[in-house]
């Protein structure tokens, strides 16, 4: 495993070391397959991080590199199809940011393509990479580990909303993650002296459904877990939130950026940005197995005022005061 900071002193090097042979082989503009679980326009944010990275190890779009892009758009059970098309089009790596499940299935359909992911899960448990110092195979990548950030926002939740009212989680029971994510929040629930209520949402339909299920159980407060699914559909999260009037906690800040309550997590931008650098290490000839799993530590609290203000919430200072972003 490789942290941010020694990540960073690493690419300086290999990047002196990139091979100007291997380069010379690569085509007059190689191509990258972008595999999103979500929709183009959800997924922007991600995608605009990927090329940041790209540009960073001296690659543009349109210029020295081209992109093609597919989408499931929270269809998970798509990601497979759209990994093959990838393979077929013989593109000369994946980038799989922000889903486990697309990781996965880019993995099941190559042996011999380059995979870069990003995900919130261990690596190594979910059978992507052998180990996060020496990967081995066509794949590595960044993780944020985000399920082990749960305890701490439910306390962040509570800290907020003190009540004893009931807890509800949101989770995808298509996300591979699901069944770590309810349980570690069963487990800080326990510790917390709390009572929690995991709900399912695989579609837009069953995120209604949730808000309504939760409304009628009088639950005091919500956190979302970090899916891919539910990234893309953040703005009707953040709405039904509002209309429910229910306390809100996300995995990342864009949710707070679309009117959100509050987020704590790790940084989307700063995982994603890696992505596209050693995508870009990549097509200069390094080879996924000599690339260590990234572990993003970047981690964010952000909170919206004007949004507590909506709900009639009072942020305590102890609370704003350890906030990385405050929105008002």
């Amino acid at each position: 495993m490789i942290r941010r900071r020694e990540f960073i002193t690493l690419l300086g090097g290999a990047a002196a070391a990139w091979p100007m042979a291997a380069r010379a082989q690569q085509p007059a503009m190689s191509v990258i397959g972008f595999l999103g679980s979500g929709t183009s326009a959800g997924f922007a944010p991600s995608v605009a991080a990927v090329r940041q990275g790209l540009e960073e190890a001296g690659y543009v779009e349109g210029r020295q590199v081209g992109m093609e892009y597919r989408w499931a758009e929270g269809q998970y059970d798509r990601l497979p199809a759209l990994a093959a098309d990838l393979v077929r089009r013989q593109v000369s790596a994946i980038v799989a940011p922000v889903s486990t499940p697309a990781a996965l299935a880019a993995k099941a359909a190559t042996m011999s393509i380059p995979i870069v992911f990003s995900i919130g899960g261990d690596p190594v448990e979910l059978g992507l990479v052998a180990s996060l110092n020496r990967p081995g195979g066509n794949i590595t990548g960044v993780t944020w580990r985000s399920t082990e950030l749960i305890a701490k926002g439910l306390e962040l939740i509570v800290e907020l909303v003190p009540t004893s009212t009931p807890i509800a989680g949101l989770v995808n029971p298509a996300n591979p993650n699901t069944e770590i994510q309810s349980r570690d929040l069963h487990a800080a629930a326990r510790r917390l002296g709390r009572k929690v209520r995991v709900l399912n949402a695989g579609t837009e339909r069953d995120i209604d459904s949730a808000f309504a299920t939760l409304a009628h159980e009088g639950a005091g407060a919500l956190l979302i877990g970090p899916d891919g699914f539910f990234y893309t559909q953040r703005d009707q999260l953040v709405a039904l939130a509002r209309r429910y009037t229910v306390p809100t906690l996300y995995s990342w800040p864009e949710y707070v950026r679309a009117g959100g309550l509050m987020s704590y997590g790790s940084s989307l931008s700063d995982a994603n940005r890696l992505v596209g650098v050693y995508a870009g290490g990549i097509l200069k000839g390094v080879k996924p197995a000599d690339l260590p799993v990234v572990q993003s530590t970047k981690v964010e609290l952000i909170i919206n005022l004007k949004t507590a203000k909506a709900l009639g919430l009072d942020v305590p200072p102890t609370l704003l005061a350890r906030a990385d972003e405050v929105i008002e």
